[in-house]
């Protein structure tokens, strides 16, 4: 997309977001231009949704989201920034804000928080979400680096640059739980630095002369877990302190505060506690597998899309992380991948079914090369969830691909992915296993199949009904597919 292009439409999405008066923040994920909003009353969803390359809506306690093509957004959202940045400049001054307007508007922003129906722990799932969605390029760089180090080793080539590439790889996750303390920090509101601080406790080498219980400490013992625990403990005892401590003081006691009193709780209390609260994650996940690994490889496959629907899969983040930390890859991904599998075949037989649907054809066109690669969110807003059906039988191919690649595990085929982000076949570089590549690209390849099959089949047959294979290819179809009854576009989501 050029620029005058990407310029145009954000000039389209402006207005129709109540104009750039009406901007709190802006901020974009891999697929979604999210933007904050002082009155939700004055979006135009109906007309955003038929701006061409707005594949659909999403709203969550924090943000109201526009879904965009991969890449596409993240030039959309720069030219949308700039139009806000300008009209704001440009605008003559406001008048003062009176105390009756600021009442109105926390009203409507209650209402519309009401209407969301946005529970306690929906929210702070979001909130641990946006903990470690920021980490995420650097988890897919570092893992693929560490894939290419291991690749060379196995084949002998160039044996000098793989320590190299070990230590570039390697380098990022060995401090990982200071970052994740930054971010936890930033994200309650707290001073960053001192989270990182607090947390940086954790992966110190130190802590192996600190003795506790009975026992040594091991560095990193608690992982990512532990740091985000002793950082939300670190923001606590930071706004006790801001409370409580006089001005002239703040400076000095108010940060020594921060660090030492988590610190001591962290080498006394919650390393122990996240470490074994890690190990167990990482049991649980392997017996899981090596015992029931068919029927909870489709348990997982089949119900992650109404996961990523929701916004929810990036509470798995954390799990992911812990795993990788564990034993150097996540077992789960490669089973969670099989849902955009389901996705992608179930896509392709919407694409077959309705040959004279040209909008929805366009649109399919233009999503599944992302949808290929693990993004499915194009595919999920722009497809299968306003069609209704096509994304249950879609969630059908998933649920087969996982039990496939759990069947294999159960067989004794464990294999897993040395970073998380990316999906589909885009995953390929990051896989590892116990039983060779071979072994574990085969089954990866193997499951992938077997969910586009079956998502394609269980859509092709059962996806539609006469009623809406009469409609969608007699009627002209709008920008976007019609909603079906009981679906909505404007689920609540975390992404």
């Amino acid at each position: 997309m050029s620029p005058d292009k990407n310029r145009a439409t954000a000039a389209a999405i402006l207005p129709l977001v109540g104009g750039p008066d009406n901007i709190r923040s802006v901020a974009h994920c891999m697929t979604r231009l999210r933007i904050g909003l002082h009155d939700r009353s004055l979006v135009d969803d109906a007309a955003l949704r038929a701006v061409p390359g707005v594949l659909g809506v999403v709203e969550d306690g924090a943000t109201y989201q526009i879904v965009l093509r991969p890449g596409a957004v993240a030039r959309v959202t720069p030219a949308f920034e700039a139009l806000v940045a300008e009209a704001c400049t440009a605008a003559p001054a406001r008048p003062a804000v009176t105390a009756e307007a600021l009442a109105a508007r926390g009203a409507a922003l209650k209402d519309a928080r009401k209407a969301r129906n946005a529970t306690p722990f929906k929210l702070f799932l979001r909130r641990i979400a946006n903990v470690f969605v920021p980490l995420i390029p650097a988890l897919i760089g570092c893992g693929i680096i560490a894939g290419l180090g291991g690749l060379l080793a196995n084949l002998g080539w160039v044996p000098a640059l793989v320590p190299a590439l070990t230590a570039i790889g390697s380098g990022f996750m060995s401090l990982i739980a200071v970052f994740v303390g930054h971010n936890t920090a930033k994200e309650f509101g707290g001073t960053p630095v001192l989270g990182g601080a607090v947390a940086a406790v954790i992966v110190f080498p130190g802590v192996a002369k600190v003795e506790a219980f009975g026992q040594h400490l091991s560095p990193g013992q608690g992982g990512v877990l532990g740091a985000l625990a002793a950082a939300l403990l670190a923001v606590r005892v930071e706004r006790w302190c801001r409370r409580r401590v006089p001005e002239a003081l703040d400076v000095l006691v108010t940060p020594t505060l921060t660090v030492l009193i988590p610190g001591l709780v962290t080498l006394y209390g919650l390393m122990f506690v996240a470490g074994a609260v890690s190990a167990g994650i990482g049991t649980f996940a392997d017996r899981l597998l090596a015992t029931g690994g068919a029927v909870a490889g489709m348990v997982l496959g089949g119900l992650f899309l109404p996961l990523v629907m929701l916004g929810l899969h990036q509470a798995l983040i954390p799990i992911h992380t812990t795993l990788i930390d564990q034993t150097g890859y996540t077992v789960l991904l490669p089973i969670l991948a099989m849902a955009g599998a389901g996705q992608v075949g179930a896509a392709l037989a919407v694409y077959c079914r309705l040959p004279r649907n040209g909008s929805l054809r366009a649109t399919i066109r233009s999503a599944l090369p992302a949808g290929l690669l693990g993004v499915g969110e194009p595919l999920i807003y722009g497809v299968s969830l306003p069609l209704g059906r096509p994304f249950v039988t879609a969630c059908v191919g998933g649920a087969a691909g996982g039990a496939f690649v759990g069947l294999f595990n159960q067989l004794g085929v464990a294999f897993g992915s040395t970073a998380i982000g990316p999906s589909g076949w885009a995953l390929f570089p990051l896989l590892k296993g116990t039983s060779g590549m071979a072994a574990t690209l085969a089954v990866y390849t193997g499951g992938l199949l077997t969910g586009y099959v079956t998502g394609f089949a269980a859509t092709y047959f059962f996806g539609f009904t006469r009623q809406m294979l009469a409609e969608l290819n007699t009627t002209p179809a709008p920008a976007t597919p019609p909603t079906a009854p009981g679906q909505t576009t404007e689920e609540p989501a975390l992404a």
